[in-house]
């Protein structure tokens, strides 16, 4: 009878051992609130949401705990890819979809793990402009901006660096999503284009010329995460410049005729 009673006891203090278990581990990695987390929000629920796609490589900023419109164009990327509604809105349903696809992320783990899709797409885009560029620009492929976006992006690209090398024309776009990704310009596309004497294809008309198709896989490399430039939000050709304080901004590298800065 005492050895029949250990044994039931060993059984039941092991399965109460192996529910806390179970229990502690889906704490520690299941730690969003049950709210939803929106564009605006800031704390520890955005800081985990960054991290989680900063962990698949959706999310490429500071995990800073700020919703801003790169954490917006990363969610609605994230959105797009698993299927789910493309609102930007982490509810429910995108909170598990994240959390199942990221069950080996931890608040203290590597950023970024440059493991699934969208780390693979990032990274070809060193591989002069292969990212995206069988597929048109649909709506589940632009990553947060409408198809407006990208049709207007194509056109200054094309406006301001046609005759430029292709690395050159990417770069242009890239420079067009830093300043949407900085608190110094407007947060919308058309906001940066169309700011008065921000680029010259505006002020010339040339904006509105139709754009080629390298033009537009230009834009498609730049909003899959290729810069050229490293982050910068000013370019400028020294031929044909009049601004003397353009000159004043810290210069990073040349790309065909147009030196690009900080």
């Amino acid at each position: 009878m005492n050895k029949r009673l250990i044994a039931i006891t060993v059984c039941v203090v092991f399965t109460l051992f192996a529910a806390l278990q179970i229990k502690q581990n889906f704490t520690t990695e299941a730690t969003f609130s049950k709210n939803l987390i929106s564009y605006g929000a800031k704390g520890s629920d955005v800081n985990e949401l960054q991290g989680r796609l900063k962990f698949l490589g959706f999310y490429t900023g500071t995990v800073d705990g700020d919703y801003g419109w790169r954490t917006l164009r990363s969610v609605k990327w994230f959105q797009s890819e698993f299927g789910l509604k493309v609102d930007g809105h982490v509810g429910p349903k995108t909170k598990l979809k994240l959390w199942e696809a990221t069950k080996n992320w931890k608040p203290t783990a590597p950023e970024a793990a440059n493991t699934g899709k969208a780390a693979g797409q990032a990274n070809q885009g060193n591989q002069g402009g292969t990212a995206a560029s069988g597929s048109n620009l649909t709506p589940t492929t632009h990553k947060g901006f409408s198809k407006s976006d990208l049709d207007l992006m194509a056109n200054a690209v094309y406006g301001e660096s046609r005759g430029e090398p292709y690395i050159g024309q990417v770069a242009v776009a890239a420079v067009i999503l830093n300043r949407v990704d900085s608190a110094s310009f407007p947060n919308t596309v058309s906001g940066v284009i169309f700011q008065p004497g921000a680029f010259t294809a505006v002020a010339d008309g040339q904006i509105w010329l139709t754009p080629n198709e390298t033009a537009k896989k230009a834009v498609r490399d730049a909003i899959n995460g290729m810069d050229p430039t490293g982050g910068c939000e000013y370019y400028f050709n020294p031929e044909t410049a009049t601004s003397k304080w353009i000159w004043t901004r810290p210069q990073v590298k040349t790309i065909g005729k147009h030196i690009f800065c900080k």
